[in-house]
């Protein structure tokens, strides 16, 4: 079983969806991330030099979500492993569920995805 960096509750205030509103009003995403990366050496050193520096990772997916305006949340959620593979050679992978609170009257719409660094091109 692979080491993993969790970073649930992630909320990020940004321009996300297709509708004429959404474009205008910033609503709430809420993301949970797994970074599959090894931490054995960190939890031996006890050194932030030898692991993920989570507050990068976060700060990277912030900055991409707002700067990104996307209209689909599957893009918002590529985006945020993108940001997260960008900050950190040492990421294998990254999955990403990410929550749109305020889509539909009573209901969280969401999606999950896994991405692998080895299938992608960054």
């Amino acid at each position: 079983m692979p080491d993993a960096i969790l970073l649930e509750g992630l909320r990020v205030e940004c321009i996300v969806g297709d509708l004429p509103h959404e474009r205008a009003t910033p609503q709430e995403l809420v993301l949970d991330i797994e970074l599959a990366c090894d931490v054995s050496l960190a939890g031996q050193s006890d050194a932030l030099a030898d692991t993920v520096d989570y507050v990068a990772v976060v700060d990277a997916i912030r900055n991409a979500l707002v700067c990104g305006r996307c209209r689909m949340i599957e893009r918002a959620a590529q985006m945020a492993a993108d940001a997260a593979f960008r900050t950190d050679g040492r990421i294998a992978a990254v999955k990403v569920t990410l929550r749109k609170p305020g889509a539909l009257p009573g209901v969280v719409a969401g999606v999950r995805i896994f991405r692998d660094r080895s299938r992608t091109s960054l």
